[in-house]
């Protein structure tokens, strides 16, 4: 159930985060919260929502709605939708951050969790966006992050078939978006990180991998968060937000010597992709 709020004279605007209950989406909460923003949060696992509205409560003031919800239902977006209009909130910043990694090569696992897959990844954030940019654009404001990866900006590897597919589709479907909403005060990013300290690659088993990478690599969720919230929210909002100096060269390299990107993920997908 939705965490009892009183908002009848509170001003403060809403925002929304998917995947709000660990890594970059929890962190996405407690800097909006930091910014007085009210929370909308939602994925599967109940209990750590409910904690983490008590702590941005207590820190914050911060009300919450809680939403638990799995956005591989197909019906999810329309419940979230009509609990949000029951709860009389207007959300004023979308952060689609729900997802995870299909391990292995494309034929490993069964269609129903590719299909599962594409339903969180893709299909939901179109879904909840649709449903939620109508009354950004009636109030003339409003911010969207859809939280892509450089993934989605250099070539593909090996393994994790259509992870990098899906984020590539979130790049293009935010630079169409933004492009759309020039006008109506609504700003839109994609925001792309690279390797990111959070419990993605726990859950993908591919942890002792990944740690083989340098350290200039890694990026911490905290730094990741405030360069997605900054670039959303400037004057002239970067369309494509690429965190990190080691990641802003990379896809510079890769956009002028696309041999070298290639080359660079075809040796590295053996390395840091689970493929049996």
């Amino acid at each position: 159930m939705p965490e009892e709020h009183n908002h009848s004279t509170d001003t403060s605007p809403w925002a929304l985060v998917t995947g709000a209950s660990a890594g970059i989406g929890q962190e996405f909460c407690r800097q909006l919260a930091q910014r007085g923003y009210h929370l909308v949060l939602v994925a599967r696992r109940a209990d750590r929502l409910h904690a983490l509205a008590s702590e941005l409560r207590e820190q914050h003031g911060t009300a919450s709605l809680v939403i638990p919800a799995d956005l591989a239902d197909a019906d999810a977006s329309r419940e979230i939708d009509r609990q949000l209009k029951k709860a009389d909130v207007d959300v004023e910043f979308l952060v689609n951050n729900a997802g995870y990694g299909l391990p292995g090569r494309f034929t490993d696992p069964g269609w129903s969790e590719h299909a599962d897959f594409i339903q969180v990844m893709m299909t939901a954030v179109c879904e909840l966006t649709y449903r939620l940019l109508p009354s950004m654009q009636q109030r003339g404001r409003g911010f969207i992050v859809n939280i892509s990866s450089v993934a989605g900006l250099v070539p593909s590897s090996e393994g994790h078939t259509l992870y990098a597919a899906s984020k590539s589709f979130l790049v293009k479907f935010s630079e169409s978006l933004a492009l759309e909403n020039q006008r109506t005060g609504v700003k839109v990013s994609a925001l792309c990180p690279g390797f990111t300290y959070s419990e993605f690659h726990d859950v993908t088993g591919t942890r002792e991998m990944v740690n083989q990478l340098p350290g200039f690599m890694w990026l911490q969720a905290e730094d990741v968060v405030r360069y997605g919230i900054e670039s959303v929210m400037a004057a002239r909002p970067r369309v494509t937000a690429i965190p990190g100096w080691s990641y802003r060269v990379l896809v510079g390299l890769n956009r002028f010597l696309p041999g070298f990107g290639r080359l660079s993920v075809k040796r590295m997908s053996s390395r840091f992709r689970k493929l049996d």
